[in-house]
């Protein structure tokens, strides 16, 4: 396949998401509707419960939370849509103002409803025991949990006002900026002109030629560029030491391992596992590589080079979700016929756009509606993979849905062990169904990716 080859190769129909089933258009009058109800309700309940959240009986309590979730899933249901929305073309103009117009409309609307957690994670836990006696609270048991992780690292109301107010025009906003400076960059490569995610891709061409001038002129794009990504880099970091030292943090990490409900420790032993591994993991798999490509060293575009037996074919997308669902069934018929929702629904958007976001994700929008999944699929083995682990976000998230809008998420740490488990189960299938020369390049695949995913990490 040559280098200009894979924006032409016929992939079949790809799907696009339908993003009717939370509102008709960007213009849509529920999305005003729905944000003049919930300032509505919210001022309702600010003026209801401010002030007198410790003081509610349990059933109350049970009755104010049961609110405020309803009201939290009208706003995600909003912010869902402007993220999906966005996500489809982030150098769209018109979909940027309105996507900045919700965001602040949304981060107004919610700025009443901070006291809530904060006022729960004030009440002493002597006195919160007695408050989760009805089943109406009791519920939430595990959501509160979660949130009161958080309280020894809390500021004062006015404070928390200040950094929610601020979110929308401070660290927020230099994320979007490099979002959408990196889907509008250009890259010049085989007399063409391809966004990030074909020029990402040549890297694993089968010519070495067509690896090392993508590399060569991905390098000179994000080259020119240093200087603004650098700004946002030091930019975001010094806004987040800002906040973690009045917070009291003591470690840059320690609010993620809090979200993730994992122990610093166990993060800590993991990594000193993966570096410790060098020698037995990268190191000897790129010298095995670097043998099996003829060579005595790799260069870097060479990392995700295909072997020289593998015959890089392109799997069509009618093959990929058959693939994907074959080996779902294998393990269970409930989990390929949630899978195959997403596909009959219109749940998925899969066509490579210029100003698309790149890489993939699951969105779990909210309990009322189904997630949504994202990916840049251009027919590549790893697209298959990622299909897979996308759709097992997806029936997880589909899945958990009937807890509620604030039981349905999970930590990081569990969401992806759905995702993996999804993926692995398309692997294993393929696997399976290969002669001893397709297995080994995706044994090599495999552990690339693995590499790429944990050992990368740790480096990086």
């Amino acid at each position: 396949m040559s280098q200009t080859a894979i924006a032409e190769v016929d992939l079949g129909a790809l799907p696009e998401w339908d993003l009717t089933d939370l509102y008709a258009g960007l213009d849509s009058p529920e999305i005003e509707s729905d944000l003049d109800r919930s300032a509505g309700d919210v001022a309702a309940f600010k003026k209801r419960y401010e002030g007198q959240v410790a003081a509610l009986k349990s059933a109350a309590f049970g009755a104010a939370i049961v609110e405020y979730e309803a009201i939290q899933e009208r706003l995600w249901r909003v912010a869902s849509y402007a993220q999906l929305l966005y996500a489809t073309d982030m150098t769209d103009t018109a979909i940027g103002q309105f996507y900045q117009n919700i965001r602040e409309r949304l981060n107004d609307i919610s700025a009443d409803l901070l006291f809530f957690t904060l006022e729960m994670n004030r009440i002493e836990e002597a006195d919160l025991g007695p408050m989760l006696e009805d089943t109406s609270a009791a519920r939430y048991a595990s959501w509160i949990h979660n949130v009161r992780l958080f309280r020894d690292y809390e500021l004062s109301d006015e404070l928390e006002r200040l950094l929610h107010d601020k979110e929308v025009a401070g660290r927020g906003a230099w994320v979007r900026l490099f979002d959408e400076t990196v889907a509008g960059l250009r890259f010049e490569i085989g007399g063409k002109s391809l966004t990030t995610q074909p020029a990402v891709n040549l890297l694993s061409d089968k010519d070495e030629g067509v690896r090392r001038d993508a590399a060569k002129e991905i390098g000179r794009v994000f080259d020119e560029n240093v200087r603004l990504f650098s700004l946002i880099m030091n930019t975001v970091v010094k806004d987040k030491e800002i906040e973690d030292r009045w917070r009291g943090y003591a470690a840059p990490d320690a609010a993620r391992h809090l979200s993730n409900q994992v122990e610093p420790e166990v993060i800590d032993e993991l990594t000193k596992a993966v570096r410790s591994s060098f020698p037995q993991l990268s190191h000897r798999y790129y010298q095995l590589k670097a043998d099996w490509l003829g060579k005595k060293k790799l260069a870097h575009w060479d990392r995700n080079a295909p072997l020289p037996d593998d015959d890089d074919q392109t799997i069509i997308w009618s093959t990929a979700r058959d693939t994907v669902l074959g080996a779902y069934r294998s393990f269970s018929s409930e989990l390929a016929d949630i899978g195959g929702q997403f596909f009959e629904g219109g749940w998925i958007d899969a066509p490579l756009r210029p100003g698309k976001a790149t890489g993939a994700f699951a969105h779990s929008t909210v309990p009322s509606a189904h997630p949504y999944l994202l990916l840049n699929y251009q027919g590549k083995t790893r697209d298959v993979m990622t299909l897979a682990h996308e759709l097992g976000h997806g029936v997880h998230q589909l899945l958990s849905a009937p807890q509620g809008a604030l039981l349905s998420g999970t930590p990081l740490t569990l969401a992806e062990t759905a995702s993996v488990f999804g993926e692995q189960l398309t692997f294993r299938a393929l696997l399976d169904g290969a002669d001893a020369r397709l297995r080994r390049v995706m044994l090599a695949s495999k552990v690339e990716d693995m590499i790429n995913t944990v050992v990368r990490q740790i480096v990086l």
